[in-house]
């Protein structure tokens, strides 16, 4: 065995308390991720059926209505990604503690800011990327349906 690593034995609660709290953690990761990923779909979904509706009825204003859905879940999207990143934050804290400090918290208010921010979030390239994708097909559909 290397210097420096620790050996797990069977029956070793520290450790074992160690693995749940990480468990604990991945799976609220797990679940924000969960989430954005269905924000995503439903904003693709939601602006398809308005744009579909608004092509049929040849109606301007169901077309400027289908923007705003995408916005709110632009917004929504940035903020299940900071917590995604502050828990992930978190994970990284816990997994480096000394088993005997285990304590279960979740809280993350220290890894806020930064990176970690709502807004940095929302920012960040992929969010950006995919949802301005959405808005300028959207406009191009916008376009061509007024013509």
């Amino acid at each position: 065995m290397a210097s420096g690593s620790t050996k797990i034995l069977p029956g070793d609660r520290s450790m074992d308390a160690k693995i749940k709290h990480l468990e604990f953690i991945q799976a609220t990761i797990t679940r924000m991720a969960g989430n954005s990923f269905l924000l995503r779909s439903w904003s693709v979904t939601l602006a398809a059926a308005l744009f579909a509706i608004a092509a049929k009825d040849t109606n301007s204003k169901l077309i400027a209505v289908a923007y705003y859905p995408i916005l709110i879940f632009w917004i929504l999207d940035g903020y299940f990604l900071s917590q995604e990143r502050l828990f992930r934050a978190l994970y990284d804290k816990v997994r480096q503690l000394p088993d005997s400090a285990i304590d279960f918290s979740m809280d993350t208010r220290e890894f806020y800011g930064g990176r970690n921010s709502w807004a940095a979030a929302a920012l960040s390239k992929t969010v950006v990327i995919f949802y301005a994708s959405v808005l300028v097909v959207m406009l191009f559909v916008a376009l061509y349906l007024l013509k």
